[in-house]
């Protein structure tokens, strides 16, 4: 397991993860560092906890805004997805009315030459 030593909002912070990820948390580090600061920017310094809870916060609101947004567009997926189905199934009706219109049509004839014997 690899430690990694990230920093926010200048306070340094000795992390554990899976070896190989060493790169991504630092990534994820500094995307919480950059949130942190900005809050920091616009509340001041108001504790580290406090600035912590108050990024964690946003980043859970903006989370279950994608989480949303992703149950919303797979609901219209499926939603098209049943429209195609109801647009094949009409298609598949009108060829097997047409067949069967055709079959009727031959036999009709077949009954007239018999008919007709």
């Amino acid at each position: 397991m690899a430690r990694v030593e990230i920093a926010i909002n200048g306070q340094p912070y000795l992390v554990a993860c899976e070896d190989g990820q060493e790169d991504r948390l630092r990534e994820l580090s500094a995307t919480v560092d950059a949130n942190v600061r900005a809050l920091a920017g616009q509340v001041g310094q108001v504790g580290q906890a406090r600035l912590l809870a108050m990024a964690c916060l946003g980043a859970a609101d903006e989370l279950e805004e994608l989480r949303a947004a992703a149950r919303e567009a797979a609901a219209e997926s499926g939603r098209a997805a049943a429209a195609r189905a109801e647009e094949r199934a009409a298609a598949a009706e009108e060829r097997a009315a047409a067949a069967v219109e055709r079959a009727a049509a031959r036999l009709e004839a077949i009954a007239a030459r018999l008919d007709s014997v």
